[in-house]
């Protein structure tokens, strides 16, 4: 596969993944779910968060051979920061909605340096993925 197919099809794919667990997430915060079913949440997102880059980063070692480190790393990154934007466009809305049902206060709005950090997130979490898949394949 091409390397824009791979980021599409992956970052797609834990993009919708990602949204879905946060739905999730949502629904059991407001039926007031124990501090273990949010951890539960937190394991699996941490599992997406390394899986999609890892994912990407061995299609693209596997699909082609001459694909360096540093290819599968574009990869992955492109990946991660498609679910990373998705994230950042669809949680915050959905977190706002569901203080303001409790009548709590109003959260705030995520910083750029909140979101800068987010994108450094993405780096780590790609030179693991594209680090884990150079070790598998």
């Amino acid at each position: 596969m091409d390397s824009l197919v791979t980021i599409a099809v992956f970052g797609i794919a834990g993009a919708a993944m990602m949204a879905a667990l946060a739905g999730l997430l949502l629904i059991a915060a407001g039926r007031g779910a124990g501090i273990a079913v949010r951890a539960a949440f937190g394991v699996a997102s941490v599992a997406l968060l390394v899986a999609v880059p890892a994912l990407a980063a061995a299609d693209r070692l596997g699909s082609d051979p001459g694909t360096g480190f540093g290819g599968a790393f574009a990869a992955a990154f492109g990946a991660v920061l498609v679910v990373y934007a998705v994230n950042a466009a669809v949680v915050p809305p959905a977190a706002r909605r569901v203080a303001g049902t409790r009548g709590a206060a109003a959260l705030p709005r995520p910083s750029a340096a909140v979101l800068a950090g987010g994108l450094l997130l993405c780096a780590v979490l790609s030179a693991a993925g594209t680090g884990l898949a150079t070790a598998i394949s």
